[in-house]
């Protein structure tokens, strides 16, 4: 099968290569899918997971990519909840190879069925933003109606489907970024928008949780603004600033079958809108993942016509 491979950690997506690799067997518990659409996360060169296994040794050349979209062929032993023929779209384990190739295997677990009215490009658009920002929001910040989040980097992949949910819930959202990305923000639902290079972020006020996706001295800034008993959640690593009299949480998104039935729900009766910035094929994702120039949501690879 063809695939995206990376060998030198160094290199980050330059290293990529587009070569001929076996297609994958299902373990125990296993489906293999045939993918349609991938998603893509560009931090993912930095991660641990995708250079070595749970025990820490080599796995190179190794596939990357985490999201995918497609449709059932192999069902591994023991394996039940889908069937072979099904369109499925999930969050592949972070220590196998990945989703950058015309096959993946994956636990059953980890995807969701995909309705036949959402395109495969959607619903690889879906997995790691979509859980992230619900996990963040509703899990880890257990968030109420009629509190404020403040919602960094609300024109990216994450910040939309957080600023999305977050209004759905009930909530007050102020997005943050660039100047650039204030009208995007704004489409995307939130009430107002302060843009980081010129605004002064103290002037927001108190406000209930805080949804990071930058970390440093954003960071910092922003735990200082949490009212007593919110809560600071971080997407970026170890939380560097905690707020004086409330909750600090990192946390790393994790695969839920009925957390995607509800994020898919929602865009198949518009109340959400996924981010989707580049679409390439795979014989094309090399040079669209090294992209030079900023990104303006999530880039999906088109493995199937």
């Amino acid at each position: 099968m063809k695939a995206i491979v990376v060998t030198d950690q160094a290199a980050g997506t330059a290293g990529m290569t587009l070569t001929e690799r076996p297609e994958p067997p299902a373990a125990i518990n296993d489906v293999i899918v045939q993918i349609h659409a991938s998603g893509f996360v560009p931090t993912e060169m930095e991660w641990p997971s995708t250079w070595t296994d749970r025990a820490g040794r080599d796995k190179t050349p190794s596939i990357p990519g985490h999201e995918l979209a497609g449709v059932v062929t192999t069902l591994g032993y023991g394996t039940t909840g889908l069937s072979v023929g099904q369109r499925v779209f999930g969050l592949a384990d972070w220590h196998r190879d990945g989703t950058l190739a015309e096959y993946v295997a994956i636990e059953a677990r980890n995807l969701a069925p995909l309705p036949g009215d959402v395109d495969f490009t959607v619903g690889a658009s879906l997995p790691i933003s979509g859980l992230t920002a619900w996990q963040g929001l509703f899990q880890h910040g257990r968030l109420q109606a009629g509190q404020t989040v403040l919602a960094h980097g609300a024109a990216g992949a994450v910040g939309t489907m957080v600023t999305q949910l977050a209004r759905e819930a009930g909530a007050y959202v102020i997005g943050t970024g660039r100047a650039a990305d204030r009208e995007k923000a704004l489409d995307f639902g939130a009430h107002e928008f302060v843009d980081l290079e010129k605004d002064a972020l103290k002037d927001v006020g108190g406000v209930d949780l805080v949804f990071d996706v930058i970390g440093g001295d954003v960071q910092k800034r922003s735990a200082a603004l949490i009212k007593a008993g919110g809560t600071l959640v971080s997407i970026v690593g170890p939380v560097e600033a905690r707020p004086t009299d409330g909750l600090a949480v990192d946390f790393v998104v994790e695969a839920d079958r009925a957390e995607l039935g509800e994020i898919v729900q929602r865009v198949r009766d518009g109340r959400l809108r996924t981010n989707i910035g580049d679409v390439a094929s795979l014989d094309d994702a090399v040079g669209a993942l090294n992209s030079t120039t900023r990104r303006s949501g999530k880039t999906v690879i088109r493995v199937r016509p």
